[in-house]
């Protein structure tokens, strides 16, 4: 019985909302999920949370400390979807690994992607950085209360990966849901290849990103640590080999000079999402290597051997990467000075006054003329028979006279006692009958030696002890009351000396 034209109506638009209401449901299915999240790990200074702020967007990355959490906008242009990535960064600090659980915990397990990062300006420590931070990775995870099926799962599917890579280079519309299905749903076991050699060794069912950031110091590198095309093809093999043994892509990087900072967006983007990415493994630029999960192989890396004559791949990787000696940081900074405790430096000070009023030092008046006495021989004056030695005083008592002002009192105090030179013909140093110091007088009574430039500077020598006498008295008045009587001691003894002069 035939179907009338009413009845065919109805069923074609029947059929045709059915039709569209699948496509609505699996292109809803197929939305960028909000459960995805990157774990980054590293050394501190390995630029870990710059190289996020760069694939963020962020001009100006303010460093946080133990556990820090960004997230990342991702933006599906094909079907018009967003979605944000979550990221968390741990401290370098191996006292922050606690910290783990947090951040990837049984919940997300399956839905996390790794980044460890290492820095091109300590390439002498990469060994022990990747294994340490793989260490610690493999314990928290061995810790979890996962279901060994879901282990298992996370796995194959990490294997899976490496064993359907292709090359890039197929016509398909790099945007197009097919490919995205084709190379990720809908792959035939029967066509996937057997592991390569020493590929995935450790498989922790997660996927990893090995980044080497701040590849722009290569060339400090090599100024400064005179490095060759050899140290690092055998830094580029070593890591790549570290890379095949844990199943992970590898990415040379420079913030600074932009370099491969986009690739990884979008890499990050396909392994996570399934978003395409077309790029293919980059090996010919020294410091922008770029090596896509899948991709590598001993064969390929054995091709780094052919430019390496001074070093041996299987030499051990820190007796050619050495780490270089410690240089002592000059500075044109004064040292630091510390501190100290108030009242312990009251202390110490009260100790030195307790001390200084017992010790008695030199005293810079002190007459020549006795020490010349004691240490030289030779005919001395009848005038210096008679003067004695000035007792020591406290050298806190003594004024410090500006301009050297007690080198000259010692000055003018010894030519008292200096020998005073005869008339020509006569005997030096000879004596008077009047006694004193021996100078030939005229019959007037005057210096027969003092012409008019000797009897100008012996006037100035009287004025300059005058004001030192009255300059001594003055500051020692000022001084403790039990010093009185020395300081007139001393003011009278300027004072003959002074007259001793004129």
């Amino acid at each position: 019985m035939g179907m009338d034209n009413g009845s065919l109506g109805l069923t074609l638009a029947v059929w045709l909302s059915s039709a569209i209401l699948n496509e609505v449901q699996t292109q809803g299915s197929t939305k960028l999920p909000s459960n995805k999240s990157v774990l980054v790990l590293g050394d501190n200074a390995t630029g870990k949370t710059t190289l996020i702020a760069k694939l963020q967007g962020v001009e100006d990355p303010k460093k946080g400390s133990g556990l820090e959490y960004a997230y990342i906008d991702v933006k599906d242009e094909y079907r018009d979807d967003m979605t944000r990535l979550s990221v968390w960064v741990l401290d370098g600090d191996p006292g922050h690994t606690n910290l783990l659980h947090y951040a990837l915990n049984e919940t997300n397990y399956a839905h996390t992607l790794v980044i460890l990062t290492v820095s091109m300006t300590q390439p002498w420590g990469w060994l022990e950085q990747l294994n340490q931070w793989i260490k610690v990775l493999a314990q928290h995870i061995e810790s979890l209360q996962l279901d060994p099926k879901e282990k298992e799962a996370a796995r194959q599917r990490l294997a899976t990966t490496w064993q359907s890579y292709c090359e890039v280079g197929d016509d398909l519309d790099p945007g197009s849901p097919v490919k995205r299905t084709m190379h990720n749903n809908s792959i035939d076991e029967d066509d996937l290849l057997p592991l390569t050699e020493d590929a995935l060794i450790t498989n922790l069912g997660l996927d990893i990103v090995v980044v080497v950031t701040k590849t722009d110091y290569m060339s400090t590198l090599e100024k400064e640590y005179e490095y060759r095309d050899e140290h690092f093809d055998f830094i580029q093999q070593w890591i790549r080999n570290f890379c095949l043994r844990h199943g992970a892509s590898l990415f040379y990087t420079s913030v600074k000079e932009d370099k491969n900072c986009d690739l990884l967006y979008k890499y990050l983007t396909h392994r996570i999402y399934g978003l395409p990415f077309r790029t293919p493994a980059l090996v010919v630029e020294k410091d922008a290597v770029l090596i896509p999960a899948g991709w590598d192989s001993l064969k390929k890396i054995s091709i780094l051997y052919e430019n390496m004559h001074a070093v041996k791949a299987e030499n051990h990787y820190t007796d050619i990467i050495k780490a270089p000696p410690t240089r002592k940081a000059v500075s044109n900074r004064e040292t630091e000075v510390q501190t100290e405790d108030e009242q312990a430096f009251l202390a110490r000070q009260q100790e030195i006054l307790k001390q200084g009023g017992q010790v008695r030092g030199e005293s810079p008046l002190r007459s020549q003329g006795a020490n010349a006495s004691a240490n030289k021989s030779g005919p001395r004056t009848p005038g210096s028979a008679g003067q004695s030695s000035p007792k020591k005083i406290d050298p806190k008592l003594t004024p410090a006279t500006p301009g050297g002002e007690g080198v000259l009192a010692n000055f003018f105090n010894s030519l008292l006692h200096k020998k005073s030179g005869g008339p020509a013909g006569g005997p030096a140093g000879a004596a008077s009958p009047g006694g004193g110091v021996g100078t030939p007088r005229t019959s007037n009574g005057t210096d027969s030696l003092l012409t008019g430039e000797k009897i100008s500077v012996r006037s100035d020598a009287a004025a300059e002890l005058d004001r030192l006498a009255r300059s001594v008295k003055k500051d020692i008045d000022l001084s403790q009351n039990q010093n009185s009587s020395m300081a007139a001691k001393i003011a009278k003894q300027l004072e003959k000396t002074r007259q001793r002069i004129q």
